[in-house]
């Protein structure tokens, strides 16, 4: 009983880019993040415990950003795809979006986008 859960337009104020005046000020980013996992205990149990705790998944990668103020948006990808995968076992596969809104003055956003699964 495979399912998707996830997080849609999740912003997170932090440090992130190259250019100087992006290592001073924080900026918003947008997080899309969808988590595939067997919902079969979940909707047996009801327990949070059996599920993917999506407000702990937000916190989590929150934390991540604002504590290591990135340079490149494919690196904070990569590094939250990981720690989905490390701290939430059930997650199968994880999709990570993220936006960067100011980057690019005559674009709505860039963006990256993985997709990493478990071994």
């Amino acid at each position: 009983m495979i399912g998707t859960t996830g997080l849609q337009r999740l912003q997170v104020e932090c440090i992130v880019g190259i250019h100087p005046h992006e290592r001073e000020t924080r900026q918003s980013v947008i997080l899309e993040i969808e988590m595939d996992y067997d919902f079969a205990a979940a909707s047996a149990s009801e327990a949070i415990a059996d599920a993917v705790d999506y407000a702990g998944v937000a916190s989590q990668v929150t934390e991540l950003a604002e504590r290591l103020g990135f340079q490149l948006i494919e690196t904070m990808a990569e590094e939250m795809a990981a720690l989905v995968l490390a701290r939430f076992p059930q997650v199968r596969r994880v999709r990570l979006e993220i936006r960067k809104p100011t980057a690019v003055p005559a674009a709505a956003c860039a963006f990256v986008r993985v997709d990493r699964a478990r071994s």
